[in-house]
């Protein structure tokens, strides 16, 4: 009896046992998916001080502050920000790059929940403006600044930043300011060198915006102010001009030309390393104030 018995599961198994293993098959994958699922959506707090807000925005209002060590939920995404369960259940919104980061964040503060769009002026083909010996291009002093510049707010602030290009390369002016609005940029700062038409008769650094009505106006100024204190060249003050990438974007914006370029004077500084890093480290403070100034606002 028991041989028969063992018959009729060997008949059963060799009758089934291809649909059989499609459904261990399918049974296991849907396990593992499950479980990846679940451990996507639950996180642990590495750094301390990030703020709860009310919405997926920096200009929210706060509701509380994470400790390092807490074990979160993740109810919701949106553009770039978590939406976060806590235990003892209550529920804000974070920003995400700051939960997934792991090294501590030198200066926690509005900055370091901020998005902003950082653009190196010209590209590729289109060289700007150059130095009077026609060697020296505007577009690579641009992009070298803007990735100081980006590498100071990422490292020492946890900013998340977007470059409307990283390398030699032609954008549309009317595709730069869409990388910001795409991603809901609080800010966008453009890099540029000026120039003259005849040499050594310009000289200085100036910020500009387009707007009055959406903020780009104070963001030129606190960049501008910020800059001031530590720049060997003249300041020229704060301009309004009809740049395109300042017309046509809706995110606050504010262009910055950081001396002539066809000017010896200014060339021996945009040049120097050690200038384009105090620029890289000031831009950070002027952004953190307009940020300040617009939270202000927002009460």
């Amino acid at each position: 009896m028991l041989r028969r018995g063992l018959d009729i599961i060997k008949k059963f198994l060799i009758r089934f046992w291809l649909p059989l293993g499609i459904t261990i098959g399918m049974l296991a994958i849907a396990i593992t998916f499950t479980m990846v699922l679940l451990a996507r959506q639950q996180i642990t707090v590495h750094i301390s001080n990030i703020t709860v807000r009310q919405g997926p925005d920096v200009l929210k209002s706060a509701e509380g502050i994470l400790k390092k060590g807490e074990h979160l939920n993740i109810l919701d995404r949106d553009n770039g920000w978590y939406k976060i369960q806590r235990e003892d259940e209550t529920t804000g919104w974070v920003a995400g790059w700051l939960l997934e980061r792991k090294e501590p964040v030198k200066h926690m503060n509005l900055l370091s929940e901020a998005t902003i769009e950082l653009d190196p002026g010209h590209g590729g083909s289109d060289n700007g403006a150059s130095s009077i010996d026609k060697k020296h291009f505007e577009k690579n002093y641009t992009l070298s600044l803007a990735q100081k510049t980006k590498n100071e707010l990422e490292k020492n602030y946890g900013t998340r930043v977007f470059m409307s290009r990283d390398d030699d390369r032609v954008v549309g002016l009317l595709k730069i300011p869409k990388v910001g609005e795409s991603h809901r940029a609080n800010a966008f700062v453009s890099f540029h060198f000026d120039s003259t038409e005849e040499n050594n008769t310009g000289s200085g650094f100036t910020a500009y915006y387009g707007k009055e009505d959406n903020g780009s106006q104070e963001l030129a100024q606190y960049l501008n102010s910020s800059m001031a204190p530590t720049m060997p060249i003249k300041n020229l003050g704060v301009k309004q001009a009809d740049y395109m990438v300042l017309k046509y974007n809706s995110v606050p914006a504010a262009l910055l030309e950081n001396g002539y370029i066809n000017s010896s004077r200014d060339f021996k500084n945009i040049k120097n390393v050690d200038y384009q890093q105090k620029i890289a480290k000031r831009v950070p403070l002027g952004l953190e104030q307009y940020l300040n100034y617009q939270a202000k606002q927002a009460e």
